[in-house]
Parts: C-alpha cells; structure tokens; sequence
C-alpha cells in the first residue's frame, strides 16, 4: 500500500510529443490531473474523477501544442501539487 500522496516529476522532460505524468495515492478518492500554459489557462484535463489507491500514470499527448514551459497540477480533497514541464517541438 502506497505510503502517501505524491506527484512525481514527468519523464522524459523536456519532450517532444507525449510525456508521462505518475503520482501515487494512499486511499482511493476524488483525483484532478490537469496542464496549464504560463498564463494560467488550463489546455487539458488529465484526469478527473475517482480512482483506487495506487500507483497512477497518465500519458499527455501535445498534439498541437506549441514549444514552451507548461504547468500540470493534481488536486485532491487532502492533496495539491504544481510541477513544472518543458516542450520541445
């Protein structure tokens, strides 16, 4: 069982295309997954929803997205952390 909520560091970073976003929850519960550029606009949602304790990845295909610094930010009902990424076109 997981020993607490983490969100980890995407790999690769920086990238090209995709990347992967893993975090780990303790318990189940509510889990929001979501990218935002540096003006603070959201440009996707991750996740959003219940999901079971464990250990979670998601993948953020950037079709689309222009080269630059983006946010990804998980919230949950005890947790909220920001990391930081960088794409690379």
């Amino acid at each position: 069982m997981p020993g607490g909520l983490a969100l980890s560091q995407n790999y690769p970073n920086p990238f090209n295309a995709q990347t992967t976003i893993s975090y780990t929850l303790p318990e189940k519960g509510l889990v929001s997954l979501s990218v935002y550029n540096p003006l603070g606009q959201k440009v996707a949602t991750l996740f959003d929803g219940v999901q079971q304790a464990g250990e979670h990845k998601v993948v953020w295909e950037a079709a689309g997205a222009p080269s630059g610094v983006y946010f990804y930010r998980m919230t949950s009902t005890q947790f909220s952390e920001t990391r930081r990424m960088v794409l690379i076109r």
